[in-house]
């Protein structure tokens, strides 16, 4: 059973940094795809950054390009990303994605991954 379990959101403040962090268990295979996507209150999910089947290539939105970093650990059992120069539009609830047999053309779009954490919550203040 696949299991991701999100951590490390909280309320800052804009200028801030947060590292968020996504543990897995259950998933097997060197083709998994791990993703952070995010969900502010009246809008529809988006995706924020991907590490395409392991750490091959990593994948960004426009909107965090620059200022977040998604990484692995070596035991490829954690998923991190490094928030930095947080903004008050960051804020949602962050949610790590996983999937073992995900094309590249949808990387971007959340209901093609088939495992999900419960999500985190991060809030910048202005």
């Amino acid at each position: 059973q696949v299991q991701l379990v999100e951590s490390g959101g909280g309320l800052v403040q804009a200028g801030d940094s947060l590292r968020l962090s996504c543990a897995a268990s259950g998933l097997t295979g060197s083709s998994t795809s791990m993703a952070w996507f995010r969900q502010a209150p009246g809008k529809e999910r988006e995706f924020v950054a991907a590490l395409w089947r392991g750490n091959t290539r990593t994948y960004y939105a426009d909107s965090v390009k620059g200022r977040f970093t998604i990484s692995r650990d070596n035991a490829k059992t954690t998923v991190y990303l490094q928030m930095n120069s947080l903004k008050p539009e960051d804020t949602a609830v962050y949610y790590c994605a996983a999937d073992q047999n995900l094309i590249l053309s949808s990387m971007r779009t959340p209901h093609l991954y088939k495992h999900w954490g419960q999500g985190t919550q991060v809030t910048v203040s202005s």
